[in-house]
């Protein structure tokens, strides 16, 4: 499946669900993007995909400055993996294609 595209995620996290879009695309077997939500965008780095899986970090500053590492499979239409929230432990992610 592509990992291409626009996708409605939500993780949740130790502080509540989390509601973002991913935006996404493949060149080869790296991977860029951004992340948006309420009204702000961060790129990812590091990214890398292969097939239907996809990894890649982000650095958020709110509400504390954490890096977010993700670890995601891709279906047509939906995503699913984990989220590495630095010292909090792993968050739940999933998703629908936008």
């Amino acid at each position: 499946m592509s990992v291409d595209g626009s996708w409605n995620a939500k993780m949740e996290t130790p502080m509540g669900t989390r509601a973002f879009v991913l935006t996404l695309k493949t060149d080869g077997g790296a991977l860029t993007g951004t992340m948006s939500a309420d009204g702000g965008a961060i790129d990812i780095y590091d990214g890398a995909a292969d097939g239907d899986k996809a990894t890649w970090k982000t650095n958020i500053t709110s509400p504390m400055a954490l890096t977010l590492e993700f670890n995601a499979t891709f279906g047509a239409d939906a995503v699913t993996g984990t989220v590495k929230l630095g010292m909090f432990g792993n968050a739940p992610l999933s998703g629908t294609r936008a």
